[in-house]
């Protein structure tokens, strides 16, 4: 997996906080050190600046990086779910409030040399997928040293949301090419059930192609979505959402239990062995 570069701590400006689906926001901030190293699959620690609760930061993945006029990756857009005291706090945040940032951490997903790239996300798992769609694509270069751009043409995301008012950045995944499959809960948009059922549809489909899934999402869509992959043998990586405290491997607050090549299993640090493992390597 590519390496996380020496991460940068600053205090930023906002430049947007924009509502882009129901309690989800979309915030943007310049921050050219993290903008030209960021990776995607790599993930960011924000903390209200200048406010001690909550006292620590909280994790969230690349969306994507956007350029300045001169074409240079200068930006940073960070796409969050509202859901506890810092997220409700950061959705009343106006432009020039600042936030803390330090980041890039963690390791990004590889990209395959594949002919369909195929990103299964459920709930706010999508945030992850925009960035690393646009580089499987061929349509933007991430990091000081990019992967090489495979230029593929088909990159899908099936989408599970609870309800329609959930579905977040439909227009920016349709824009960059991305063959976007939606499924609802309630039936409310797109396919009625699980996104894994999506998956295994998906699968039987592209039977015939060299296929990677990637997964990011609640833990129970992930694991069933390596049952899939395993039954279809196509390989998985998945980007686990563990709870992280420091983001920097010093806490040991967000291990995840990861099979050994002996059969065993031991505890690996979410935050700098991962977030993104190979899906049969997880002991779920």
């Amino acid at each position: 997996m590519p390496l996380a570069l020496e991460a940068t701590q600053t205090t930023v400006s906002i430049i947007e906080n924009v509502q882009i689906a129901a309690r989800t926001y979309r915030v943007r901030f310049e921050c050219p050190a993290i903008a030209e190293s960021i990776l995607p699959g790599q993930f960011l620690m924000l903390r209200l600046a200048g406010c001690d609760d909550p006292l620590l930061g909280r994790a969230f993945a690349l969306y994507d990086t956007v350029d300045d006029a001169s074409g240079r990756a200068t930006m940073v857009d960070v796409v969050y779910l509202v859901m506890g005291k810092m997220t409700s706090r950061l959705a009343r945040f106006r432009p020039r409030q600042q936030l803390d940032v330090w980041g890039p951490l963690g390791n990004g997903f590889e990209l395959p040399e594949v002919d369909r790239l195929i990103m299964v996300a459920g709930g706010i798992g999508q945030t992850p997928f925009l960035a690393l769609g646009k580089e499987f694509l061929g349509h933007r270069a991430y990091g000081n040293s990019p992967q090489s751009a495979v230029h593929r043409e088909t990159a899908t995301l099936l989408y599970g949301v609870r309800t329609a008012d959930l579905l977040a950045g439909e227009h920016d995944f349709r824009s960059a090419g991305i063959d976007l499959r939606v499924a609802s809960d309630d039936g409310s948009v797109g396919h009625r059930g699980f996104v894994t059922e999506l998956l295994a549809e998906v699968l039987d489909e592209t039977a015939d192609e060299q296929c990677q899934v990637v997964c990011c999402g609640p833990e129970v869509m992930m694991e069933r979505a390596a049952e899939v992959c395993v039954k279809a043998g196509v390989p998985c990586q998945v980007s686990l959402e563990t709870p992280m405290a420091c983001g920097i491997g010093i806490c040991f607050s967000c291990v995840a239990r990861v099979r050994q090549d002996d059969g065993t299993w031991d505890y690996r640090r979410t935050c700098v062995e991962g977030p993104v493992f190979d899906a049969e390597c997880i002991e779920w």
